[in-house]
């Protein structure tokens, strides 16, 4: 038999506050068959996506009575687009922040505790290019279009800085390493959590050219049509897993498949972390919006 962890009253607080009373209360949806979706943009590829994220879904589903199934895209803007089409009810994104997609009304009840990432333009550690403005005129690899660390703060810095690289969109994060290391690339932008993880989990080694100001790691977000009791049944069962052993266990394991410290775990969230998003998106190109 699992033991229930106790639930630390700062995460109740929160996870309280980001699922209040209002429309929360009353919404109502039906239950897919198989359970709700829940859909997280693919950092690396499909079978490290799936297993990191099905013994989490599977410890998350058993604690909180509320079943999750995953929906892997192939890219991240795949996994926007189930947003827009309604055909997920959790994710875990920063492609919700812009002043039009925090209308459609989904909210955060979570993230991962790691420490601030930045958007980077990396070369492999032995490139001949030392300077940013060695990459005018040539290749860039980037995740995807929505890609908010990875492509559109390193695309608004080239932007600023008037340097004419070209974009190749590789559909994930470790597709655009491999772009890179192989030389079909001159450089990559990245998540600087990611592609520290990437190198350590491959044995690679890299330069990082430019880094940005720091953001939160991605967000735990519903959908707004969603039950307010459900959801903080499935908030409180991510932020208290890393307090049950069998849970830590989980964590510490599919952490180590894909190159993150044993620290990584999931802790509530209102979403006031994610202002920094926010305020990019005041200042942005308007191509990157």
């Amino acid at each position: 038999m699992t033991h229930r962890s106790p639930f630390t009253r700062r995460q109740t607080l929160l996870a309280a506050a980001a699922w209040g009373a209002g429309p929360w209360a009353q919404a109502q949806t039906a239950v897919p068959e198989g359970g709700y979706r829940f859909s997280p943009v693919p950092q690396q590829s499909i079978p490290l996506v799936a297993g990191y994220w099905n013994p989490i879904l599977a410890w998350v589903s058993a604690r909180s009575g509320v079943r999750l199934q995953l929906k892997i895209s192939r890219t991240s803007a795949e996994t926007t687009k189930y947003v827009l089409d309604q055909d997920v009810e959790f994710v875990f994104t920063n492609h919700l922040f812009s002043p039009e997609r925090e209308a459609l009304g989904w909210r955060v009840f979570g993230r991962r505790e790691m420490p601030p990432v930045s958007g980077q333009i990396v070369v492999p550690a032995d490139s001949p290019i030392t300077d940013l403005a060695q990459l005018e005129g040539k290749d860039i690899a980037f995740p995807g279009p929505e890609a908010f660390v990875s492509y559109k703060v390193p695309t608004a810095h080239l932007m600023a800085r008037k340097i004419g690289a070209r974009p190749v969109f590789a559909g994930n994060l470790d597709a655009a390493y491999a772009q890179m290391y192989s030389g079909k690339t001159a450089a990559a932008g990245v998540n600087s959590q990611m592609v520290e993880a990437h190198a350590r989990r491959e044995n690679r080694k890299y330069r990082v050219l430019w880094s940005s100001e720091p953001f939160h790691d991605l967000a735990l977000m519903a959908a707004a049509k969603l039950p307010e009791r459900e959801v903080r049944a499935v908030a409180q069962a991510f932020a208290s897993m890393h307090q049950d052993p069998k849970g830590l266990e989980i964590l510490t394991q599919v952490s180590q498949t894909i190159g993150l410290t044993q620290e990584a775990h999931f802790i509530a969230s209102d979403g006031r972390e994610y202002d920094a998003y926010r305020r990019f998106y005041q200042s942005a190109p308007k191509e990157l919006r």
